[in-house]
């Protein structure tokens, strides 16, 4: 049997006038703030994505869908996690599990993580009890801290029979 690890990271920053985007869910922020970026900035997403794509070495998500590229301007990261998967499986390739932690100071995502993991298995073809989300605070330390942006790392665990 083979076995492949990726990880993933992204951070985007917080700003007015933005949606907040995590996990494909829309989310109040109390400052009303969303994360910035040339699709949805969906970090969890994106650091999801880019564990996969480093499981075979397929690059980082920017090769695939490049902030240049006005075709990606404000792309539903689910949207594109459905087609890394198809790269995944036109090679053969099946999903072991993901698991991933948000890093920000607010707002709580304790109350959306399981429709977080719904959403993300469901673009995937998963179980949800194979999509790991936990959520923490960075107790108020670096850029997350101090509210100015949000960040996820992610970790992938792909099988080949």
């Amino acid at each position: 049997m083979n076995i492949r690890v990726g990880n993933g990271y992204d951070i985007h920053r917080l700003v007015p006038g933005r949606p907040l985007i995590l996990g494909g869910q829309t989310l109040e922020h109390p400052g009303g703030l969303g994360l910035d970026g040339h699709s949805d900035a969906d970090v969890l997403v994106h650091a999801i994505m880019d564990a996969l794509l480093g499981a075979l070495s397929l690059g980082d998500i920017g090769k695939y869908f490049p902030p240049t590229d006005p075709k990606w301007k404000g792309a539903d990261s689910l949207v594109l996690l459905e087609q890394v998967m198809g790269l995944v499986r036109e090679r053969g390739w099946s999903v072991v599990n993901v698991d991933s932690v948000v890093i920000a100071e607010r707002p709580k995502l304790k109350p959306h993580i399981e429709a977080m993991r719904a959403a993300i298995a469901e673009r995937m073809g998963l179980d949800p009890q194979q999509v790991g989300v936990k959520a923490t605070t960075n107790e108020k330390l670096g850029a997350e801290g101090r509210e100015e942006g949000i960040s996820c790392q992610a970790v992938a665990l792909l099988t080949k029979p």
